[in-house]
């Protein structure tokens, strides 16, 4: 039966990761010791505030931990047991990122509603000064990243991300001040939810979508109406069954089809269709088998079960 495999198939998707390795470890430094800070000073305190923007950012620091990961993961060759090799970790990464985080940041969040019931007392200028290290780190890490986000996605995901953060920090070191003026201990619980608001509203998306890709969903931005139709105008093709797309890793598409066509299909056509598919919808890993139609194939919508 022949099939097509993109001669693409191994081509580094992430270079920019690569090139920006060091500012990756630079940014998750500085994350990983501005969480620490948050923590102790939050305790200190006694800022719900503080603690949720450490939840917050933590989740930037292990988000990028798992990226690194996945992505270094990725790059590990084949084997017997893992044919694709280990490119989905990355969707697993993404998924146990945005689990953990919407924990921590629910544990936060019914902290910040138990202190409504009881009102404690809280350092506004602490709140101010840790939260004003954060919006320096925030903005100096996404400047690390910044001249890698015109190239390469998943940089600019971290870029933007990194200077959302600075802008929750920002709002953090108003809550500080409105608490140091005013004295009301409402602020820093109110603040606290904000923030969490802000998590799970930054991290609904990519749970649901990381879920769907590891259950083997068509990732976000491919049509598969299109790709069917794209496929049954070809040239000599009578029939498209037994289409599946699916994600191999957050940036890797595969495709597998059954081409039924009328006249002879050769290497020329294989190698066209999947250069198109790249081309046209990203599908860089597609696999096609093509049937003349004078038997029945067992995977044929007549036959599947």
């Amino acid at each position: 039966m022949p099939h097509a495999h993109n001669a693409h198939d191994h081509h580094d998707h992430a270079h920019g990761v690569a090139n920006f390795g060091a500012a990756f470890a630079i940014a998750t430094a500085l994350n990983l010791a501005l969480v620490v800070a948050q923590v102790v000073y939050g305790l200190a305190a006694n800022s719900v505030a503080l603690l949720a923007d450490a939840g917050h950012n933590f989740g930037d620091a292990l988000g990028l931990v798992l990226a690194w990961g996945a992505y270094r993961l990725g790059r590990a060759a084949p084997t017997e047991r893992f044919t694709y090799g280990f490119r989905s970790a990355s969707i697993l990464s993404a998924l146990i990122n945005a689990i953990l985080l919407l924990v921590a940041t629910g544990a936060i969040a019914w902290e910040a509603i138990q202190r409504f019931g009881s009102p404690q007392h809280t350092n506004g200028m602490t709140v101010m000064i840790v939260a004003g290290v954060g919006i320096v780190i925030n903005g100096l890490s996404a400047w690390l990243l910044m001249a890698g986000g015109k190239d390469d996605l998943n940089i600019r995901g971290a870029f933007v991300h990194l200077a959302a953060d600075a802008a929750v920090s920002a709002g953090v070191v108003i809550a500080g001040a409105v608490l140091l003026l005013t004295g009301w201990a409402w602020v820093d619980p109110v603040a606290s939810l904000l923030v969490s608001v802000a998590i799970v509203w930054g991290t609904w998306g990519l749970l649901w979508e990381s879920l769907h890709l590891s259950m083997n969903a068509v990732p976000q931005g491919v049509s598969i109406v299109d790709v069917r139709s794209y496929l049954g105008n070809l040239p000599g093709v009578a029939d498209v069954h037994d289409l599946h797309i699916w994600a191999m890793s957050t940036t890797e598409t595969a495709l597998t089809v059954h081409l039924v066509c009328d006249g002879h299909a050769g290497d020329g056509f294989l190698m066209d269709t999947a250069h198109e598919l790249e081309h046209r919808f990203g599908i860089r890993h597609a696999t096609i088998q093509v049937e003349t139609g004078d038997h029945e194939c067992r995977l044929a919508p007549t036959n599947v079960i």
